[in-house]
């Protein structure tokens, strides 16, 4: 009577198909919650408009402040991205005097504040 040798993979299949289902499981699980968390989220828009207002008050009272909460496409040096438009209204030499601004969408970054 001949007895064959039982190799490794014979003795251990099933744990081995659980290892490589479990495995591919876990990569296949992983680049999902990657992409989904990945996705691009916007700044609240009024998160923006403290920050801003927070600088002006460093160097005296406002007068007023808005922002528009729906962004508007910008494309600037080959680059596009989402904006905020917003403004601040103080008082300077007893005259009124106004400034935009405008915000990046996704990270809140003031790219240009401009003197109207």
């Amino acid at each position: 009577m001949l007895f064959r040798k039982q190799n490794f993979y014979d003795k251990n299949k099933e744990a081995i198909i659980a290892g490589v289902l479990f495995g591919s499981g876990l990569v296949i699980g992983s680049s999902l919650t990657a992409l989904f968390l990945g996705k691009k989220k916007k700044v609240n828009g009024d998160r923006i408009l403290d920050s801003v207002k927070k600088m002006f008050l460093a160097d005296g009272p406002i007068e007023g402040s808005w922002i528009e909460l729906h962004p508007v496409p910008l494309t600037r040096f080959s680059s596009e991205t989402d904006v905020y438009y917003g403004g601040i209204s103080r008082k300077e030499n007893d005259e009124l005097i106004q400034y935009e601004f405008m915000a990046d969408a996704y990270t809140g970054t003031i790219l240009d504040i401009y003197k109207l």
